[in-house]
């Protein structure tokens, strides 16, 4: 079982930036894809992004495409989500998860446990 720690929300004014991050433990951990998941309360959970094992495989969800960027520190499991040109709508609880493959966790295929999540709040 693949524990994460997430870390990184916070308010920022729209057009700023912020940094997530994710640090994943555990035997299968670092084969892992990891990634992002959004919730605003009242929605639907969404997928924002997702990096493979090896750091290559990135892939975003249209929303996010040229403002957040996946990166992986494969020494020390863990996942950044680097988030520029935030907007008002990227407002939500962010959630860090794990699949065996990018494909799998884009479509929540074999998702590990649900954390807390950290709140961003982007200001108008």
């Amino acid at each position: 079982q693949v524990q994460l720690v997430e870390s990184g929300g916070g308010l920022v004014q729209a057009g700023g930036s912020l940094r997530l991050s994710c640090a994943a433990t555990g035997p299968t951990a670092s084969a892992s894809a990891m990634g992002w998941f959004r919730q605003v309360p009242g929605k639907e959970r969404e997928f924002v992004a997702a990096v493979g094992w090896s750091g290559l495989i990135k892939v975003y969800a249209d929303s996010v495409k040229g403002r957040f960027t996946m990166s992986r520190e494969a020494s020390a499991n863990t996942a950044f989500l680097q988030m520029n040109s935030l907007k008002p709508e990227d407002t939500a609880v962010y959630y860090c998860q794990t699949a065996p493959t990018t494909t799998q966790l884009r479509i929540e295929d074999g998702l590990g446990s649900w954390g807390q999540g950290t709140q961003v709040t982007v200001s108008s």
